[in-house]
């Protein structure tokens, strides 16, 4: 069940002014958290994916940034620079699709605890590795795995930040002094798994399955512009680490026709590694779906692309942290609203095509889910806005 805590009326003035959000939650709204979730999650552990041509994968992972943590003819691990598990788990399989989601609990304990809670069974992770995991299933059908005791790589030497003049005293202090600034144009490289993104028509439910069941608690709402009666119709969820600082968001939902993934997003080291990864990924012959600029929501800098079967993933940097203090903020969901600069967003980035037009046709048809015409055209509109 999700808590009920008194807030304010939504005014200027209150606690989310100049914080991360110009409103807070009004009397009555979503509180954001579950009053006593079954586990909390510390973090995403790696994301599961299935590829026809794995070689193809791994020329482009390796463009992207990522360091290859195992291959055999079945599977590709992939890692990024940190000391932590794989990043990526990809299996060869019929065609390209994501696979779901696995989080990293707390302990092994809190594995056996969710298997319990949910009638399932947990099991190791794979022949000849550490941990155990638990494989469930959200509302919209999406296999979300919870691993404990998953084996960890140590760190791996990673891109340095470039040593900027940035002109903020008056007493003239330089951080480079004849040295000229050259960053080279390679693969950026991937530190960590940051976050991703799924959509689906059975929002409200989805998003109460991830605070009750993972523990996660919510940085930021989007409502329909008009109708923030109905309730939030995207949501920004991180990790409850307590007292220690999360990513923004480990996942975020948005209310849509389809269920599964949108993109997901990998840390690299700042600006410079962005841009020029970027320019390297764009002679490597690879589409750029929209960037690069500044989210609002998350704050990050962003780059978004295409890998060779379609599927979106981000290069990112510079995210906020929250604490478990901070409550949600809301706002109104707009294409303008995604990012404070950068190039306007894209039709690629938005996912407007034929296909979807049919994934809607289905969705209005079917009785368990949120979307209404109403809903749907008021979603296509704030896209457009």
């Amino acid at each position: 069940m999700t808590i009920e805590i008194p807030a304010p009326p939504d005014l200027p003035g209150a606690a989310h002014s100049d914080l991360h959000s110009e409103h807070g939650r009004r009397r009555g709204e979503h509180p954001g958290r579950s009053r006593d979730p079954i586990i909390k999650v510390r973090d995403l552990a790696w994301l599961q994916f299935e590829k026809p041509d794995l070689d193809r994968t791994e020329i482009f992972a390796r463009d992207f940034g990522f360091v290859v943590a195992s291959r055999t003819p079945d599977e590709l691990r992939l890692r990024g620079t940190f000391a932590g598990t794989d990043s990526i788990v990809v299996r060869r399989g019929p065609s390209s699709r994501f696979v779901g989601p696995v989080f990293r609990a707390a302990a092994v304990e809190d594995v056996d605890r969710l298997a319990r809670h949910t009638g399932t069974r947990a099991r190791p992770v794979a022949p000849g590795r550490p941990g155990r995991i638990v494989e469930v299933r959200d509302p919209s059908g999406i296999p979300v795995g919870v691993v404990g005791g998953a084996e960890e790589h140590d760190d791996l030497p990673g891109q340095l930040a470039l040593p900027l003049n940035t002109g903020l005293t008056s007493q003239r202090r330089f951080t480079r002094v004849n040295a000229t600034q050259r960053p080279a144009r390679e693969p950026a490289r991937v530190q960590r798994l940051g976050h991703v993104v799924l959509e689906t028509p059975r929002f409200q439910a989805s998003l109460d399955w991830y605070l009750d069941t993972l523990g996660m608690i919510v940085s930021d709402f989007l409502f329909l512009p008009g109708d923030r009666d109905f309730g939030p119709t995207m949501a920004f969820i991180r990790c409850d680490r307590g007292g220690e600082p999360a990513d923004h968001h480990t996942l975020a939902m948005h209310l849509g026709p389809a269920s599964g993934y949108v993109h997901s997003a990998f840390q690299v080291t700042d600006l410079d590694a962005i841009a020029a990864g970027g320019e390297y990924l764009t002679e490597r012959g690879y589409k750029r779906a929209w960037g690069i600029g500044r989210h609002i929501q998350g704050s990050q800098l962003f780059d978004y692309w295409r890998d060779p079967d379609g599927l979106m993933v981000e290069h990112f940097a510079d995210g906020d942290v929250f604490d478990a203090t901070v409550e949600p903020g809301w706002a109104a969901m707009s294409s303008s609203g995604l990012a404070q600069w950068g190039p306007p967003v894209t039709r690629d980035f938005l996912g407007t095509s034929p296909a979807r037009l049919v994934e809607a046709l289905h969705a209005l048809r079917a009785d368990d889910n949120d979307l209404t015409p109403a809903r749907l055209r008021a979603l296509m509109k704030a896209m457009n806005s």
